[in-house]
């Protein structure tokens, strides 16, 4: 046992870096992102919940980009290739896929790499399902962070995002893979899956689904809406030609119903309309349902037992199945030599301070070398790998400038602290500004979390406590203080001063408060750098 843990030790720095898996890379494509969605009636408070990981190597700066009008005749340039760039402005990359004629006003919104929330309450998350490659036509002008960008511009409630997604497909063309959007806004919640025509066409199919109001939702890599329920289009809208599209390229004989899920399905979904990801929030939600691996399919969606809040969902976000059969770390255990009270030593077998969930290749390789099966790769719902997460509340009791707030979080959400940026924030931090994922940027928020998370995956089972106890305190101080931040916007909001008087005061409040909750979550992260490398001062 001696050799075996000195060995672990040996190698385990360099492990904790890889992302890739243990697995063919091939079938991680496209499995990259996930959004829970819950209804207003779901939640605890009313609220309506939206969510996002953006897991990949996706840009990392963030912006506000204000609320603009715009001069009769002037036109909209539908960029692509916004994704990888370094910082607001940046056009390596980036081309010109067309023009529109532009609207006469453009509501402000956070710009990230899939951009989220705008000033409305409107929230948008996203996940890739890929499907059938013959669909994809790359001349279509909108790639599906581009949809999203026009519909916050553009768009102040769900369903009108969908129409206007819908319609801008149809007219303009779709140039990307399958794709589902989660569109939410003070109301309800739309679960939207697109994909192109085919070679032949520039255009799109699309079929959207609005999530029940006690009801919650997931999407995680596969496509999960089943019949065309296009006689009820206050819960279902989609595009005219999905059966003449399906049946021209094979994927459907026209027999029987059309089930979106099963014609325009992903290989890595088997067959089915979930996998681990979408069975472990289901099931996590609805325990009394009895939802099995086994089953066929998943419901869309399901009716929770209890109430939904805002913290639940973070918490389902950062995932990695520990307890559970799919626990990745259940067989990494260690022998240890324990005194009891009575000053006996007794031998006990304790989990290794080195299992983590988030192992690189390496790791998982030699693990299985020592021992064959100590390890099975899960595609877990945090991932090491993730640029950023977000979780919105959206709220129509209050005003749209604090009633809506988006929970964001760098690095990996499985590690980091979320931070709220509101509806009505206008500014965000300077480190915000670059992107950490094109070298170490000290200057770069996401290096400013990445540091701890990163040392302290070395022995997580040692170091985990201590983090989640400091995420813990950091996102509780953030939601107990809501409640007095609320009452001075409404306060503001229902006064006598002028329209641009109360936006001016309301925007120094949630600019400071996401200022702050920053700077204390980044000090806290720096504390628990330095903490880490202290206890690792003679090794790992």
């Amino acid at each position: 046992m001696k050799h075996i843990i000195l060995l672990l030790s040996m190698v385990l720095c360099g492990l904790v870096l890889s992302a890739q898996p243990a697995i063919d890379l091939s079938e991680l494509e496209g499995q990259s992102c996930i959004s829970i969605m819950v209804g207003k009636r779901a939640s605890t408070d009313g609220s309506v919940i939206n969510s996002h990981h953006c897991d990949g190597r996706y840009r990392t700066w963030m912006h506000i980009v204000p609320a603009a009008d715009h001069q009769p005749g002037s036109t909209y340039k539908v960029p692509r290739g916004t994704m990888h760039t370094a910082y607001y402005g940046d056009t390596t990359g980036v081309r010109v896929m067309g023009q529109l004629p532009e609207v006469q006003h453009t509501y402000a919104y956070l710009n990230t790499s899939y951009p989220c929330m705008n000033e409305k309450q409107l929230f948008i998350g996203e996940t890739t399902f890929g499907g059938p490659e013959i669909l994809v036509n790359d001349k279509g002008w909108f790639t599906i962070e581009e949809l999203e960008r026009i519909a916050l511009l553009r768009c102040d409630n769900a369903r009108a995002a969908v129409r206007l997604i819908g319609s801008l497909v149809t007219q303009y063309g779709y140039g990307d893979g399958g794709e589902c959007i989660t569109i939410a806004d003070r109301d309800e919640v739309w679960q939207m899956e697109i994909l192109g025509e085919g070679p032949d066409k520039v255009g799109g199919i699309w079929a959207a689904q609005r999530i029940p109001d006690d009801h919650v939702g997931v999407s995680a890599n596969i496509p999960r809406i089943g019949r065309l329920q296009r006689e009820n289009p206050n819960y279902f809208l989609c595009s005219d030609n999905i059966e003449k599209v399906a049946r021209k390229y094979g994927l459907w004989d026209g027999k029987g119903e059309l089930i979106f899920w099963k014609v325009f399905n992903c290989d890595w979904a088997k067959g089915k309309n979930f996998r681990e990801r979408e069975f472990f929030v289901l099931n996590a939600l609805a325990p009394s349902l009895n939802l099995s691996m086994d089953m066929d399919e998943l419901p869309f969606s399901v009716k929770p037992d209890k109430g939904v809040d805002v913290q639940q969902v973070m918490e389902l976000l950062r995932s990695t199945y520990e307890g559970t059969d799919m626990d990745m770390c259940k067989n990494i255990k260690m022998v240890v030599n324990r005194k009891g009270a009575d000053g006996v030593v007794k031998v006990d077998t304790v989990t290794s301070p080195i299992a983590n969930p988030w192992m690189g290749s390496d790791m998982q390789r030699t693990l299985n070398y020592l021992k064959p099966g100590t390890v099975e790769f899960q595609r877990t719902v945090s991932v090491a790998w993730c640029s950023y997460g977000v979780v919105a509340q959206l709220r129509d009791w209050l005003p749209d400038a604090v009633g809506g707030v988006s929970w964001v979080a760098l690095d990996n959400p499985g590690q980091s602290p979320h931070i709220p940026v509101f509806c009505g924030t206008t500014r965000m931090p300077s480190t915000y500004d670059v992107c950490g994922q094109h070298g170490y940027n000290e200057k770069a928020a996401l290096w400013k979390f990445r540091k701890a998370n990163k040392l302290a995956t070395v022995q997580w089972q040692r170091t985990k406590d201590i983090m989640e106890k400091q995420r813990t305190t950091l996102e509780t101080k953030a939601l107990k203080g809501l409640e007095k931040l609320e009452h001075q916007v409404v306060t503001i909001h229902n006064g006598t001063l002028s329209d641009e008087q109360k936006a001016a005061q309301i925007a120094n409040l949630l600019n400071d408060y996401t200022y702050s909750h920053y700077d204390a979550a980044v000090d806290a992260w720096q504390q628990l750098e330095q903490r880490y490398w202290t206890m690792f001062g003679m090794g790992f």
